[in-house]
């Protein structure tokens, strides 16, 4: 009876011992294998055996990235403006065993560097550079943390600053001056449209100068034309009459008398300033020199005696 004990007891130890050297590791995950307190190797994600109550499982690393928090700080820029950043870091280990006997509380230890550079940094800039360089603040602090944790095991993958606060006085002051610029902005841009339209009115009224003194010229050269055409008719007429006045023709006295005698009229008759006309002459003078118009038009045209007389 006793020796059934036995080995009933031994079989059970035999079964404890055999399943504490088996390790089963989850994906995402690696665990450090001690023996007698020193590291041997990195179980990884799957099953493992070890050596029972010789080796251990010492640190479980979490190999898979991850986001920590970084909480808000309050920062003194480079021309004195308090500001309040808070911001988001990202990491994953690669080196279990680093990671695990390298620096003691990982997380921690990123935290606190991380915090520490983001007030150097941006410590640094002045206000207006620290709102409009997130990217640049973003790039720098990676590189300094990222160089800072590699001897840890670790691969800082991003570093993003979340939120930039500065003073509430500070914001009301900052708003002003953007309203202020902007009211330049439009101030110049009326001013703008004001020289454009009074250019484009300049030389809208300068074409239409141009298009009158044009119209102008062409008058002038037509109605230059039309005198010198009614010279022409007036000069032929006078050579015509003068012809046949040396030729003896009566009529033709007439006529140039009646003609002018009629242009005398018409210019009293016109003026302005008259409003009752008085003739002391005779109607028959004026009838007489009609009839030698009509002579004249007879002995143009054939009619009349001569040209009877040519019938005959």
């Amino acid at each position: 009876m006793g020796f059934t004990i036995f080995v009933v007891v031994l079989l059970l130890l035999v079964f404890v011992t055999l399943l504490s050297g088996i390790k089963s590791v989850p994906q995402g995950y690696e665990w450090t294998q001690e023996r007698f307190g020193k590291f041997q190797r990195a179980l990884k994600p799957g099953l493992n055996i070890i050596i029972p109550y010789i080796d251990r499982i010492g640190r479980r690393v979490n190999m898979m990235e991850q986001v920590m928090d970084v909480p808000s700080q309050e920062i003194i820029t480079k021309d004195n403006a308090l500001v309040t950043v808070d911001g988001v870091v990202f990491y994953q280990v690669l080196d279990s065993a680093k990671a695990s006997y390298e620096v003691r509380n990982l997380e921690q230890a990123t935290l606190n560097l991380t915090m520490t550079n983001i007030r150097t940094v941006m410590g640094s800039m002045d206000l207006d550079e620290l709102l409009s360089n997130r990217d640049q603040i973003n790039a720098r602090l990676l590189m300094v943390v990222d160089e800072a944790t590699e001897p840890w095991g670790v691969k800082v993958t991003r570093i993003e600053v979340k939120d930039i606060k500065p003073p509430a006085d500070l914001v009301a002051s900052m708003a002003r001056q953007m309203k202020a610029e902007r009211e330049k902005r439009a101030n110049i841009l009326d001013a703008e449209g004001f020289r454009q339209a009074a250019i484009l009115k300049a030389e809208g009224e300068k074409q239409a100068e141009i298009l009158n003194a044009e119209g102008r010229r062409q008058a002038a050269f037509l109605e230059a034309e039309a005198r010198e055409r009614s010279a022409q008719a007036e000069a032929e007429a006078t050579r015509v009459v003068s012809d046949a006045i040396a030729g003896g023709s009566v009529q033709a006295v007439n006529y140039f008398i009646a003609q002018r005698y009629i242009d005398a009229l018409k210019e009293i008759a016109i003026a302005p300033n008259q409003k009752t006309l008085i003739l002391p002459i005779e109607a028959t003078a004026v009838l007489g020199s009609l009839q030698g118009i009509a002579e004249i038009a007879k002995e143009a045209f054939g009619v009349g005696g001569n040209a009877g007389k040519g019938r005959g």
